[in-house]
């Protein structure tokens, strides 16, 4: 039963949630809290979003936050940033030393300091840095292969229309090109694809913190435009282990022209803020 507060008393209170960030992603889980939260033990703690303008009229007054280093005040118990990837640089550490934190962008942490420093506060202040699978396929066996010291290669290919990519550089002019033909834009390592990408290879990134044996440095990254491809983003993984052992998977995912994330992310989201339980100070897949 709920207290005056309206948390739920003895061992069965509500898990506090602060989202960071208010874009179609925040938006999702906001109204999924404001539904569906109280059924699974979740409640809202705070909102920010760099515009806060766009809060008003849908995220009632008291739960917006207006300035982020703030969040201390909300008490909440797991931190979903859903931003930038310089949110989780700048604030990540500071984070993890109040509650468990999930990245929403792990091209953050294609940044080995800001690696090194979430992977020592998570231990230091007995808090998990959560790591969202999203569109990362069998994200969990790649994970227990790595674990078990099996994995040797680790690759990740992802193809989109041309206009699904946020990309600058010499990266935006080669997407611009390709309206006509499938081109790679890129294929190699995915510590250096990150900040030129930091929007479109989250995917990638969690591959990285679920195989740590082959880092961002080991795994493969290939990111292709596909003017044919206007209503899904394809995500193909393969994962090489001992004795000739390989595995294949390629994922479909629905996604309008034009849209950074796929349809099916979303809910992927939802189900990984739903394992953010508390798992001591670690780095877990959810």
């Amino acid at each position: 039963m709920a207290d005056g507060t309206g948390r739920m008393s003895g061992d069965l209170r509500r898990r506090r949630v602060g989202i960071v960030g208010y874009g179609h992603l925040g938006q999702y889980l906001v109204k999924q809290l404001q539904d569906d939260g109280l059924r699974h033990g979740l409640e809202l703690a705070f909102v920010w979003n760099r515009d806060a303008r766009k809060l008003v009229g849908t995220v009632p007054e008291e739960l917006q936050l207006g300035k982020l280093t703030d969040f201390l005040e909300r008490r909440a118990d797991v931190i979903i940033e859903v931003a930038h990837p310089c949110i989780v640089q700048d604030h990540g550490e500071s984070f993890l030393k109040a509650a468990d934190f999930m990245v929403g962008s792990p091209t953050a942490l294609a940044d080995l300091d800001t690696e090194l420093k979430l992977r020592k506060a998570s231990r230091e202040a007995g808090h998990t840095l959560y790591i969202p699978s999203g569109a990362l396929w069998g994200g969990q066996d790649i994970q227990r292969l790595d674990d078990g010291g099996l994995l040797q290669a680790l690759t990740v290919t992802m193809v989109k229309h041309p206009s699904s990519f946020r990309l600058g550089g010499h990266l935006g002019e080669l997407a611009k090109g390709a309206q006509q033909e499938r081109v790679v834009l890129y294929d190699g390592p995915v510590r250096r694809l990150c900040p030129l990408a930091p929007n479109n290879v989250n995917t990638m990134a969690a591959a990285c913190m679920a195989a740590p044996s082959l880092g961002f440095d080991g795994v493969k990254g290939c990111l292709i435009a596909d003017p044919n491809l206007p209503n899904y983003h394809v995500v193909e993984i393969e994962a090489t282990g001992q004795g000739g052992f390989s595995v294949s998977t390629k994922r479909k995912n629905p996604a309008a022209c034009g849209a950074v994330t796929g349809a099916a992310t979303f809910a992927a989201f939802w189900s990984s803020l739903l394992v953010c339980q508390g798992h001591g100070g670690r780095v877990y897949l959810c």
